[in-house]
């Protein structure tokens, strides 16, 4: 299995992409910890250019990377137990610490604005540690939370998922990924992969609200688990991603139709179609976008194939720091945008600022992560040995 160097960096630009996406949160109508004064409904269709399929990209990426590490321990003799403890490792300890740490300044925040709170951080504390449920505005804020750590979450509960898998169905899990390799070609590459994801929005995703709670999330658990399983199936077919590169074009071309068509339609004034069957306007609706998730990620991928498959410093530093930005850029953008309100900036000036301060602070953060030996496996970066490093060629791109 040759080093995938451009699934790094889809990973790496998709974490820049939610940045930029966090911080437009702040000034859409969409429920979010903190808003602007300013928010509106304005930017929402450019959000949803990358809200569809930015968190499937980045579970199918960590689909590779975990088949690769799944394969690894397997060559090694530890089987899917090995991977599993490594995965554990990795994953739970950064959530554990998130929750306690990073976090909670925004439930903090998102209270005082809108609920008022008036009592001190340390007051606030206690009643996160001890499970308050009684911050209730339409619905009662769950404390503790991991809000946009969820994704570590999930991600090690597909990990268990995927070590069930291998493990239960042995040499038939790799003569699956055989069979699917081989049948994605042509506009099966598009439509297979579209056709599940339209299936599961069609059936659930009216029924099961997100919530990132876990337990209940079952549209999103159905959602997220078929490209992260593709992306573990597909980490042993490199021959794949030129098929993909191959497509790159068309399937930028059905993303960005299929937004268009999305955009239109949700603008429509639906009370004006009251009397039009539900499998008319919903269905088709639910597959587009389905389509749209599909051929973007495609896109993203074929792209970077193309154009992006090298190594380099920049590379190797920026897969190193992508995963504590992840962990600390939410609470930055929060304490940022509560912290300038008084400022009055208009909002194009203060929404440059939230993006260049948030990501100046993040990476500062990993910074000063990276250099303190305590703090390193909290934030998911591997212990420093002091031997020298490997020169063997790892298998498979860093995963969050």
């Amino acid at each position: 299995m040759p080093r995938l160097y451009f699934l790094d960096w889809v990973r790496i630009l998709a974490f820049f992409v939610l940045i930029v996406f966090h911080v437009g949160m702040y000034y859409v109508s969409w429920d979010w910890m903190v808003k602007s004064p300013h928010a509106g409904t304005a930017i929402e269709p450019f959000m949803m250019l990358s809200s569809p399929w930015r968190l499937s990209l980045l579970f199918l990426v960590s689909g590779v990377a975990s088949g690769c590490m799944l394969a690894r321990a397997m060559l090694a003799g530890g089987g899917p137990a090995a991977f599993v403890r490594a995965r554990r490792r990795r994953l739970l300890r950064p959530l554990l610490f998130g929750m306690l740490v990073i976090v909670p300044p925004q439930p903090y925040f998102e209270v005082v604005e809108k609920l008022g709170y008036d009592g001190g951080y340390l007051q606030f504390m206690r009643l996160y540690l001890s499970a308050y449920h009684g911050f209730c505005q339409r619905g009662c804020l769950l404390l503790p939370t991991w809000n946009h750590l969820w994704f570590v979450a999930y991600l090690f509960v597909y990990t268990l998922v995927l070590a069930l898998l291998a493990w239960a169905l042995g040499p038939r899990w790799a003569r699956l990924g055989e069979r699917i390799g081989a049948a994605l070609t042509g506009w099966r590459i598009v439509a297979l992969p579209a056709g599940a994801l339209a299936l599961v929005r069609v059936l659930l995703v009216e029924r099961f609200e997100q919530t990132h709670a876990l337990i209940d999330d079952w549209y999103a658990h159905a959602w997220y688990l078929i490209p992260f399983l593709l992306g573990a199936l597909l980490a042993h077919h490199p021959g794949v991603w030129p098929r993909i590169a191959g497509q790159r074009w068309a399937c930028l071309g059905i993303a960005v139709s299929c937004w268009a068509v999305l955009t239109l339609g949700w603008s429509l004034p639906w009370s004006a179609l009251a009397g039009t069957p539900r499998a008319l306007l919903r269905y088709p609706m639910h597959g587009l976008y389905a389509l749209l998730t599909w051929s973007a990620i495609l896109a993203a991928c074929g792209f970077a194939q193309r154009h992006l498959d090298r190594d380099g410093p920049a590379r190797r530093y920026l897969a190193e720091a992508v995963f504590p930005v992840y962990i600390l850029h939410q609470t930055i953008i929060v304490l940022l945008a509560h912290g300038m309100k008084p400022l009055h900036l208009a909002p194009g000036l203060e929404a440059i600022l939230l993006i260049v301060l948030t990501t100046t602070f993040s990476f500062a953060g990993f910074e000063a992560v990276r250099r303190i030996p305590v703090l390193r496996p909290v934030f998911g970066l591997p212990r420093r040995s002091g031997k020298p490093a490997a020169t063997t060629r790892p298998l498979a791109p860093e995963a969050a």
